[in-house]
């Protein structure tokens, strides 16, 4: 018999989540039963991922003491599933917690090219769902084309970091911005043609302009809000906007009122589309064998913010709502 750990949503977030919006709770897992048409499989988390859509997903998909939404990679330590092998690692949607018992079909195996020398928390970052944020955001919603001027914003996160090497890869020029000093480094670092602070330049209208005079082709918001607003006037005509996230947002307990977005719209034909990476899950495998591929020849770079910790899945959570993290946010078991 094992205990498992669990964090629940104790209360609906208000603002900036808490710690103490959270409960940590022990679960007891049956013991695997031999036969039947479920063979199932017990798996122990070793990473588990923090992401910017966990807080407004949670009061979409949640009630209060629940177990809180997320997903991990984990190792499969007992199986009666002739598919899933002990010892293999496999990507799971099954939230905070430790252990869990599963039939395997909500569940995917890591690629069998993964290289033995690449972290497997990757599958949580830049070869998992927020690579493939950037990857079909940029092909699919943006619709870049080489020698194009891309703008990202959030950009030394998760899916900003890669959206910038990505069009890149694609022959664009690449303007990013982040909110410190050591992101903007790091965002020249990786082969950003530009990079600012936005919390220290006297205007985002100047500095967006400084950086592209011309203007944007494509620009993929991870922000929204006031920087949407601004960046929108910039756009060059017939631009497209990928509509990805909108972080500044997301802990208002009243919603912003922002500017108006019909006049550059209309006047620059622009097309301004949202999207949710799941839309392409028929096509998970050919991006993930593109951003492993990528990876492995040294064309995109990632950086990690590991937090050591099963207990410290909050305080991991609330860091990376607050732009502490550089690249993607995991959590080691």
């Amino acid at each position: 018999m094992v205990i498992a750990k669990a964090w629940v949503l104790k209360k609906h977030f208000e603002g900036l989540p808490k710690t103490s919006d959270f409960d940590l709770k022990n679960i007891e897992l049956p013991n695997l039963k031999d036969g039947g048409e479920q063979r199932p499989m017990l798996l122990e988390s070793v990473f588990l991922s923090v992401d910017p859509y966990m807080r407004p997903y949670s009061r979409r998909l949640m009630k209060e003491g629940d177990i809180m939404i997320g997903t991990q990679v984990a190792r499969i330590v007992e199986s009666k599933n002739p598919a899933f092998t002990v010892g293999a690692f496999v990507v799971g949607d099954k939230g905070w917690r430790t252990h869990f018992i599963s039939d395997g079909k909500d569940l995917q195996l890591l690629p069998s090219s993964w290289p033995e020398s690449l972290p497997k928390s990757l599958a949580l970052g830049t070869v998992g769902m927020p690579g493939l944020t950037a990857y079909f955001g940029l092909l699919e919603v943006c619709k870049m084309k080489p020698g194009e001027t891309v703008l990202v914003n959030a950009a030394a996160g998760a899916v900003g970091s890669v959206v910038g090497q990505l069009a890149k890869i694609g022959g664009c020029k690449v303007i990013g911005c982040a909110g410190s000093d050591d992101k903007v480094a790091y965002l020249k670092k990786i082969g950003f043609d530009e990079a600012f602070n936005y919390k220290t330049v006297k205007s985002l209208d100047e500095a967006l302009r400084e950086a592209s005079p011309d203007g944007y082709d494509c620009f993929f918001d991870n922000v929204g809000g006031e920087f949407a607003s601004v960046a929108i006037n910039q756009m060059k005509k017939y631009g497209r906007i990928a509509v990805c996230g909108a972080i500044s947002q997301y802990n208002d307990s009243v919603p912003q009122k922002g500017p108006y977005v019909q006049i550059p719209m209309i006047f620059k034909e622009l097309q301004m589309e949202g999207f949710i990476v799941s839309r392409w899950n028929n096509r998970r495998e050919e991006g993930l064998q593109a951003l492993l591929k990528w990876v492995v020849e040294g064309k995109v770079k990632y950086h990690e913010e590991v937090t050591e910790g099963f207990e410290n899945m909050p305080m991991a959570f609330i860091g990376m709502l607050k732009g502490e993290n550089l690249g993607k946010a995991v959590v080691k078991v």
